[in-house]
């Protein structure tokens, strides 16, 4: 427990700065850039990681949004909820409605996933085409569909945006945004409630690292150039469009600001 304390400390003291928030948009980009020129000039060395079925990608990558939210939803719950009551002295009524609130914007991040991902498969099935092994790389085979094609033991060859470098970037930079509450929540009188959110953060900032590290390892080992760096662009273009454009609007999810209501009009992410 101890343990697990100073860890949520030591966490919390390096949210606070604010430099994660700033730097990972950019880092985001840097790997995309530096891991495809690595790529392109045959200068990764081959490891577990390039093997499509690694236990990483098969049980993290595979379900990344099913673990975003499964973690996000009682942390953004919990956090709000105290928040909402030793901030703003709210009823159990309006606690609950700011709760509602906030965790409307992981129904809008799912909105965007399974948009982004349909037109991503929508891109791929309009440029591809499918061509058999047995009958060379050119030519053209019935079915219309890159699944139709896998099940005809077809291969098919379109433009193929990077669904991981758009989902891992997304997700990091959302909860990244999530864990700024933690800088002007206090929850020492209550030693329970401590250990849950400590427990959720170690868990989230060991999540976003999974994230960033399985990023880096598409931009080195998976896709061409300019599928990864579309992928991390609509990423970043999603963060942005609702982190830094809707969510300051009265009539939005709101951001996990500690200081401003969300009702407020001067409610600004310029800290």
């Amino acid at each position: 427990m101890e343990r697990l304390e100073r860890c949520g400390r030591q966490l919390r003291a390096a949210l606070a700065a604010g430099r994660m928030r700033r730097r990972l948009p950019w880092l985001l980009l840097a790997i995309v850039l530096v891991g495809s020129a690595l790529k392109d000039n045959d200068l990764v060395p081959e490891t577990p990681m390039q093997n499509k079925h690694n236990p990483l990608n098969v049980y993290f990558v595979k379900v990344a949004w099913a673990w975003t939210l499964w973690l996000l939803l009682p942390f953004i719950t919990v956090t709000t909820y105290q928040f909402a009551k030793s901030k703003f002295h709210y009823g159990l009524t309006k606690s609950i409605l700011l709760v509602l609130r906030r965790l409307s914007a992981l129904l809008v991040g799912t909105a965007i996933w399974y948009m982004c991902t349909g037109l991503f498969l929508y891109i791929e099935n309009l440029t591809g085409m499918c061509s058999s092994p047995g009958r060379g790389s050119q030519s053209h085979w019935p079915p219309a569909t890159k699944q139709e094609c896998q099940q005809a033991s077809g291969v098919w060859s379109g433009f193929d945006i990077s669904g991981h470098c758009f989902l891992l970037s997304y997700s990091a930079l959302l909860i990244v945004e999530e864990l700024a509450v933690l800088e002007g929540l206090a929850t020492k009188q209550n030693s329970k409630l401590q250990a849950v959110i400590d427990g959720l953060l170690v868990s989230l900032c060991l999540l976003t690292m999974v994230w960033v590290f399985m990023f880096l390892c598409t931009a080195l080992y998976f896709h061409d150039f300019s599928q990864k760096l579309l992928g991390v662009l609509i990423g970043l273009a999603a963060w942005y469009g609702t982190y830094r454009v809707w969510y300051l609007k009265p009539f939005s999810p709101g951001l996990p600001l500690p200081h401003i209501p969300l009702s407020s009009k001067k409610y600004s992410y310029s800290r």
